[in-house]
């Protein structure tokens, strides 16, 4: 874990981030807890607005940035495919409570032309703090919410492109390549997780259409009607979280504080990690004298998926037979069965190997994050749902905060965070 970092930030706060308030009250004080932790970019609590105008609702952000980067509304199905209506703020019902005192609602729409969301344009956002790219960066999101449904994206910079050939794009006006970068997601593969996702290109990975870089909690949340009562919806909050740490190559995914060990055996049988399967696979056998059996000297050498495999955490030997011994040797975020074979000279030669256990939680991510080339080019930040091909209703419930860090948050700081989220009851806005 991360070190800690020295600066009592809970009481630098007020001197650090502006507040919903001057005056002290329960609200303000759960902001400035949220706001004033090291490297928070931007955080929203549905309650900060533009004070005129639009009134759009807008982040807190580090005392004298120029971009409290303002949230529009917008269907990107009428953008990309020239269908359906606009949307509006109208189409995001409030609550009225939450743990900042205020939530937002993704619906279940039914119109498979409507997929309304919030964001920050790219031209907003370009180079920004909020655009964490490049080598040497970390980031974490974090996302109070309560879950109806869906296992699809919460909140991050993760525009998955328009340009896949499948039936969903047959009419699409605008097609586009992925631009993804960082998000936080409700599950993904493990519906209800906390899945973090990153990409080192903008694209897919190992080949497979998809990008696959992602995280998934041990815990899960509970699924929750939108409509529950509102002493139900005030016990339901959940804590969703992301971070990655370039430091240690990690990518994890947090529920309520916690992230937890999570393993997936047989990858090969997955049909989407079948792909870091075979990643693994090229990989070990490029290293491998000669051309091996399966080698693919096409696959692309920057899509080998190889975490560290020096030393074994442990070892377990399945079964020997003469002078043939199978291992199971676990390490960091591999599990590989190992076959060996004994020599006259009473040395073990490794004559086979194969991955049957890719570690899901953290994920090992050696890359740097994809910095697109001009704000023409990448994606804009999105709370609700991101830009991608098959217009999926995605994620649907309640969220009622979203912040964005310019580094990997530690444990203890991700405790508090799901902490203050936990306080009962969630306080309604002052609004």
């Amino acid at each position: 874990m991360n070190k800690a970092p020295s600066p009592a930030w809970l009481t630098a706060a007020a001197f650090l981030f502006a507040a919903t308030s001057p005056a002290a009250d329960p609200l303000s004080d759960r902001v400035a807890a949220v706001a004033g932790i090291p490297g928070c970019v931007a955080f929203w609590d549905f309650v900060k607005r533009e004070p005129s105008g639009l009134q759009r609702f807008t982040a807190h952000v580090p005392a004298g940035s120029s971009n409290d980067y303002a949230l529009d509304a917008g269907n990107y199905v009428r953008d990309f495919w020239g269908e359906g209506p606009e949307a509006s703020y109208n189409d995001f019902p409030l609550l009225g409570r939450g743990p900042f005192g205020q939530a937002i609602q993704i619906r279940k729409e039914t119109d498979p032309a409507f997929r309304p969301f919030l964001f920050v344009p790219r031209a907003r956002l370009h180079d920004s703090p909020l655009d964490i790219k490049g080598a040497g960066r970390s980031v974490s999101v974090v996302v109070w919410a309560i879950r109806e449904g869906g296992n699809h994206a919460l909140a991050g910079i993760w525009h998955e492109g328009t340009d896949l050939k499948q039936k969903e794009t047959a009419s699409i006006a605008k097609a586009e390549r992925g631009q993804r970068q960082y998000a936080l997601f409700a599950g993904l593969n493990k519906e209800g997780s906390a899945c973090g996702h990153v990409s080192e290109n903008g694209a897919s990975s190992f080949l497979n259409r998809y990008a696959l870089h992602k995280s998934n909690s041990a815990d899960t949340s509970p699924v929750v009607p939108s409509d529950a009562p509102s002493t139900v919806l005030d016990a339901s909050w959940q804590c969703f979280a992301m971070t990655f740490d370039h430091t240690r190559h990690e990518l994890t995914g947090w529920l309520n504080g916690r992230s937890g060990d999570r393993w997936l055996d047989n990858p090969k049988a997955d049909k989407l990690i079948t792909s870091a399967h075979n990643a693994w696979l090229q990989g070990w056998l490029a290293c491998e004298p000669g051309q091996q059996d399966g080698e693919d000297p096409s696959f692309p050498k920057d899509q080998y998926y190889n975490p560290p495999e020096d030393q074994p955490v442990s070892v377990k030997v399945l079964r020997e037979e003469g002078d043939t011994r199978v291992e199971l040797r676990e390490y960091a975020y591999t599990r590989v069965q190992t076959t060996l074979r004994r020599g006259a000279d009473g040395r073990d030669t490794i004559i086979a190997r194969d991955l049957v256990g890719l570690r899901l939680n953290p994920w090992w991510y050696p890359h740097g994050l994809y910095a697109p080339a001009d704000g023409k080019s990448g994606g804009p930040f999105t709370i609700g749902r991101v830009i991608h091909s098959a217009r999926s209703v995605g994620f649907t419930g309640w969220i009622g905060g979203v912040a964005v860090f310019d580094r990997a948050l530690t444990e203890a700081e991700l405790a508090t965070l799901a902490a203050i989220g936990r306080q009962q009851p969630p306080l309604p806005s002052p609004q």
